[in-house]
């Protein structure tokens, strides 16, 4: 209450005390340095094995089933998925927020070497990678065909379906999807 007191009788003092704090937060403004991609280090390993050749069935018991059994017993762990495809097998480890990625990547790489000579000799050598937010590209770029001038020279050299005309103007109408076009009369 004696502050809005002494601002009443005083009005040019509490102006200037105004004034004294937007030029102070002005200043400290300035100074104040925000990231916007801080440093956080997900605890998230990933291991990739290759297995040339091999269907996603065989991919599964004979790679992931046993890097799984193998990495299974490393403390902290919240979640382990693994991905089998044909000629690879991709093993997800997500750890708790509280432990260190860089020891949870060593953790790991010392189970994986445990568990390589269980694995056939077909079986390329595991990579142990960490998930890093920082790594990945800022900006991605993508040459595509334009599906329009390519379906019209489609259509040019194949000539109109057997039975309909070719519609005017050399143009012709387009539903699906990409890459699957149907012609319309």
């Amino acid at each position: 209450m004696w502050f809005t007191r002494v601002s009443l009788q005083n009005p040019v003092f509490a102006t200037m005390v105004m004034l004294a704090l937007v030029v102070l937060g002005l200043f400290s403004l300035q100074r104040l340095q925000v990231d916007q991609f801080p440093n956080i280090d997900f605890p998230v390993v990933v291991v990739i094995a290759d297995y040339p050749g091999a269907s996603p069935e065989i991919v599964e018991t004979e790679v992931s089933k046993k890097i799984e059994e193998g990495v299974n017993s490393i403390a902290g762990i919240n979640a382990l998925t693994s991905r089998s495809y044909e000629g690879q097998s991709v093993v997800i480890i997500e750890f708790g927020l509280h432990i260190d990625g860089r020891k949870a990547a060593d953790d790991v790489r010392e189970k994986v070497a445990a568990v390589r000579p269980t694995l056939r000799t077909e079986v390329k050598e595991p990579r142990v990678l960490r998930f890093d937010p920082a790594a990945r590209a800022v900006w991605s770029v993508a040459v595509l065909p334009d599906p329009a001038t390519t379906h019209r020279n489609d259509l040019s050299a194949a000539g109109p379906p057997q039975g309909a005309s070719a519609p005017a103007g050399g143009s012709a109408a387009r539903s699906g999807k990409r890459g699957g076009h149907t012609i319309c009369g």
